[in-house]
C-alpha cells in the first residue's frame, strides 16, 4: 500500500522511508510556476493534493472540532476568541498526531523519525487550514457561539471543512509539483 503523504517512487523504483517529505533535488536555476506550460493542469498532482490535504483536513478537524465541543462544557464562560486559539492549536496538534501515526505505520519510520517528519511537514497548510476553518465556522455561526445541541452548531462544520480543504489546496499542489513534497 502506497502512502498518499510521501512521493511515489517512479515505477520499478524502490520508495526508501527515509526519503519521505524530502524536496526532491531541483537545478540551481529557479523557475517560476507560470514558466512552466501546464504547471497547474496536471491532474495526477492535483489527486494527490487533495488527497495529502484531505488527510490534514482530517487530523486538524478532530483537534479542532473535539476542543469547540468539548472545552465550553467544562468551561461555559469561555470567551470565543480564546475557544478559537485553542481549537487552533487542539487542530495541529492532532494532525501532527496523526501524520506521526501514518508515517510509522504505513512507511515504517522509527517514532523519532516520524515525529521529526511530521513537524517539518507543511505547518503552513496546516496554519491556514485552521485559520480558515475558524474563521469559517465563526461567520457560519453568526458571529456568537452556539450551544451545541443547536442544529446550526453543527451545520455551520459543512462550509468551515469545505473551506478548510480548499485554502491549503493550491498551496499543497504547489509544493507537490514545485518541490516534490508530498507530506502535510
Amino acid at each position: 500500500m502506497t502512502n498518499p503523504h510521501c512521493s511515489m517512487p517512479e515505477h520499478g523504483q524502490v520508495h526508501a522511508p527515509h526519503a519521505c517529505c524530502r524536496p526532491q533535488a531541483t537545478s540551481d536555476k529557479a523557475i517560476s510556476a507560470s514558466e512552466i506550460p501546464g504547471f497547474w493542469s496536471d491532474q495526477s498532482a492535483w489527486s494527490r493534493a487533495a488527497s495529502n490535504t484531505a488527510t490534514c483536513l482530517l487530523g486538524c478537524a478532530l483537534g479542532d472540532i473535539a476542543a469547540m465541543t468539548l472545552v465550553p462544557l467544562s468551561w461555559p464562560t469561555i470567551q470565543i476568541g480564546l475557544l478559537m486559539a485553542i481549537a487552533i492549536a487542539s487542530g495541529l496538534a492532532s494532525s501532527l498526531i496523526l501524520e506521526t501515526a501514518i508515517l510509522r505505520v504505513r512507511e515504517g519510520f522509527a517514532w523519532r523519525q516520524a515525529i521529526r517528519a511530521a513537524f517539518g511537514m507543511s505547518l503552513i497548510s496546516m496554519i491556514v487550514m485552521e485559520i480558515v476553518m475558524n474563521v469559517v465556522d465563526w461567520f457560519a455561526m453568526g458571529g456568537i457561539r452556539l450551544p451545541m445541541h443547536d442544529l446550526h452548531y453543527w451545520l455551520a462544520w459543512m462550509p468551515a471543512l469545505i473551506a478548510g480543504f480548499l485554502a491549503p489546496l493550491p498551496y499543497n499542489y504547489y509544493m507537490l509539483k514545485r518541490h516534490g513534497r508530498a507530506c502535510h
